[in-house]
C-alpha cells in the first residue's frame, strides 16, 4: 500500500466531511505546524485531490502529503475571499511547501492617512499609524477605478505638503 493510500485512510473521514463551499484549507503536521495553506472553490473537491493516486501528483506534493496529520479549513463566501485569505495566511505563517505568495508582495489597500487634513491614496503595507485602511483588493486596476471614482466625487486633497498646524502658522 502507497503512503498516499495509508494517508487516504487515516484522513479520509475529515475529507469527506468537507463542504463543497469556497474556502481556504491548511495541512499540519504532527508537531502541529502548518505546512501548507491552499484555497479552493470547492474544498472538498481540491483537497481530495492531493490524495489520488496517480502520476499527476508530482514528487513534491507527494512527500508534503506524507506529512499531513490534521486538516483544517475555512469557509468563505466566494473564491476572491478565499484568494485574498490565502494570501494573509501565507505571509503569516510562512507554510513550508507555499513556495508563491512568500514574498514581501501583497495585495493593494486604500488608504485614508491620520492627518489633520487627510489624504487618500494607495498602499501595500498597512502601517499601524493611526489611519484607516479598505480592503484588500485582489486588483490594482479595480483598486485605482474606486480612487478616481472617490477623487470625482470628492474634492480631496491630493498635495503631499506637511500641513500640520505648526507649518499652517508658519505659512508655510
Amino acid at each position: 500500500m502507497s503512503e498516499i493510500n495509508r494517508q487516504w485512510e487515516k484522513l479520509e473521514p475529515i475529507v469527506r466531511s468537507l463542504p463543497d463551499n469556497p474556502g481556504v484549507y491548511q495541512y499540519f503536521d504532527e508537531h502541529g505546524t502548518i505546512i501548507y495553506v491552499g484555497k479552493a472553490k470547492n474544498l472538498k473537491k481540491r483537497v481530495s485531490s492531493y490524495f489520488r493516486n496517480d502520476a499527476s501528483i508530482y514528487g513534491k506534493v507527494r512527500v508534503m502529503v506524507r506529512k499531513i496529520f490534521e486538516i483544517r479549513y475555512l469557509v468563505v463566501d466566494t473564491e476572491l475571499d478565499a484568494l485574498l485569505l490565502e494570501n494573509n495566511l501565507i505571509k503569516e505563517y510562512q507554510p513550508r511547501y507555499n513556495i508563491l505568495l512568500k514574498d514581501d508582495k501583497t495585495y493593494p489597500w486604500i488608504c485614508i492617512r491620520k492627518e489633520p487634513f487627510p489624504r487618500i491614496g494607495p498602499t501595500r503595507n498597512r502601517v499601524n499609524d493611526g489611519s484607516e485602511y479598505f480592503g484588500p483588493y485582489a486588483s490594482g486596476k479595480m483598486m485605482n477605478m474606486i480612487l478616481d471614482l472617490i477623487r470625482h466625487i470628492y474634492p480631496l486633497r491630493t498635495c503631499s505638503l506637511n500641513l500640520d498646524r505648526q507649518h499652517i502658522d508658519k505659512g508655510n
